[in-house]
């Protein structure tokens, strides 16, 4: 219970120590018009209190990730609690500050035309597509488990497939409306219920503080097959939202877009990142406390999925209305993931298409292609979507890691802040794509054998990031500040 604790306390801390740093870094500027003040259209640019877009923001980029990540990333022991800390201080809390700071300096733009601006117009091309591919993922994704959880709480004749279908049809209006009129309404009912799992958690935690081990009490790597599971670079991957995801930098643009002051912009922005870390570290903590250590756990994730899990802690520590209740707020954070990944894809195409959304008509005409393919991709095995959503994740952390690092180098401001997360992500990221069997570590295992595809990814991954830090380094002198971004 002493290493949670301390835990605890870090990330609080981070977040008034670092947290200001980094603001402090960026400069910010109260005086500043906000795009809602100079852009306001009703629908997407909609002036909010302060409270609720931080409610929005948390619960965009909460989804499954520090809940479900957590509990499977915890598996790999103690290192897990090392990487949500300093994972989400120094890497996903940086990474979604600045992500939203660049865009409310660029007129609530989203993260592809944020990312081309800085690092040229082929690099925008991509990003647009990726962007879109995985935003789309996304809605399709966070459908299944929310799906899976309602249907434990209804009866029979509610099944998974009746609620997928309520869930697409309210990410449709999700997507269309106006963010105040559904959004706006009811975040803060599911920020409440979602708030309330994690503090009744966290209280039932000290209830059963014999049942944590503490982080110094068996270090290494608990996966059945370590070899097939090592802690680099599986275990980063494995737990994302719960310390750095890209997915959260294509969310901060829509609340860029709702922001009446640059000075709320540190409690919503790395504010809701070192939340949404505190949730992973409950869950993380709960999950080997429930299931009465890391062996525990694993044998019992052998025959569960973690939406169990999730339900029989809920009911068990919390009691059936406190159950419901959290169980509710887990559901919750999925499907406000799912809505605004497809809100944040009609965005996307708008902007690169550069098609007013103020009319209905026109947000029906980017909309429906999205809905349909985000129908299609749904019919995909849930298992591959899944591992696919993971890597294309992170590789969208370290494009946003290395434009915000270029942005700051234009504007001389201390760069390493964000270029030692985009070396670090860099080297996770290609690792894993060469290592993984989501890859090309099928293939290179088949070939190579499991240590020598290790050993070749790991290096490959390093060659990498360090490749790309000597020539950012080199280029850094002969950038010039971006016109339509500098103060």
């Amino acid at each position: 219970m002493i290493s949670f604790i301390i835990s605890l306390t870090l990330l609080v801390l981070g977040y008034f120590t670092y947290g200001r740093f980094v603001a402090g870094v960026f400069g910010v500027d109260p005086s500043r018009p906000t795009p809602v003040k100079t852009m306001a259209d009703g629908v997407d640019y909609v002036e909010l209190p302060s409270w609720k877009v931080f409610l929005i923001q948390f619960l965009n980029i909460a989804g499954l990730g520090p809940i479900f990540g957590a509990i499977m990333g915890i598996m790999y022991g103690p290192a897990a609690f090392l990487w949500i800390v300093f994972g989400t201080i120094f890497g996903g809390a940086v990474h979604d500050y600045l992500s939203g700071m660049l865009s409310l300096r660029r007129s609530g733009a989203s993260l592809p035309e944020l990312v081309g601006e800085e690092l040229g117009s082929k690099i925008k091309i991509v990003m647009r597509v990726f962007a879109l591919v995985l935003m789309v993922l996304v809605g399709a994704v966070f459908v299944y488990n929310p799906a899976d959880l309602l249907a434990m709480l209804t009866p029979d004749s509610l099944d998974r497939m009746f609620w997928i279908v309520v869930i697409f049809a309210y990410y449709m209006l999700a997507t269309l409306l106006p963010i105040d009129k559904l959004i706006g309404k009811l975040y803060p009912l599911f920020g409440i219920a979602l708030l309330f799992m994690a503090v009744g958690i966290m209280v039932m935690l000290f209830v059963h503080h014999n049942a944590i081990p503490e982080m110094w009490e068996g270090f290494y790597n608990h996966k059945a097959d370590p070899e097939a599971n090592p802690i680099f670079p599986m275990m980063f991957v494995s737990i994302a939202c719960g310390a750095i995801s890209g997915f959260h930098a294509t969310q901060s643009p829509m609340m860029a877009r709702c922001l009446k002051n640059e000075k709320h912009a540190r409690p919503i922005f790395y504010g809701a990142m070192v939340t949404e870390g505190i949730v992973a570290l409950i869950w993380a903590a709960a999950a080997v406390a429930f299931t009465g250590g890391y062996d525990g756990l694993q044998e019992y994730l052998g025959g569960n999925s973690p939406a169990i899990l999730v339900n029989e802690v809920s009911k068990s520590w919390l009691g059936t209305f406190g159950g419901i209740l959290a169980v509710l707020g887990v559901i919750a954070a999925p499907i406000t993931s799912g809505d605004t990944a497809l809100r944040s894809a009609r965005l996307i195409a708008a902007d690169f298409m550069d098609i007013e959304q103020r009319k209905l008509a026109k947000r029906l005409a980017v909309s429906v292609p999205l809905f349909v393919c985000c129908f299609v991709i749904m019919l995909l095995p849930y298992d591959s979507l899944w591992r696919y959503f993971a890597w294309c994740n992170q590789v969208l952390s370290v494009f946003t890691l290395w434009t915000l690092s270029v942005y700051l180098a234009r504007h001389n401001r201390p760069m390493w802040i964000t270029v030692l997360p985009a070396m670090f992500m860099t080297a996770v990221t290609v690792t894993y794509i060469f290592f993984a069997p989501e890859g090309f570590g099928s293939l290179l295992i088949d070939l190579l054998g499991l240590r020598t595809a290790y050993t070749l990814s790991i290096t490959i991954g390093l060659l990498t990031a360090f490749g790309l830090g000597t020539l950012f380094l080199r280029q850094r002198r002969n950038l010039s500040p971006t016109p339509t971004l500098s103060e």
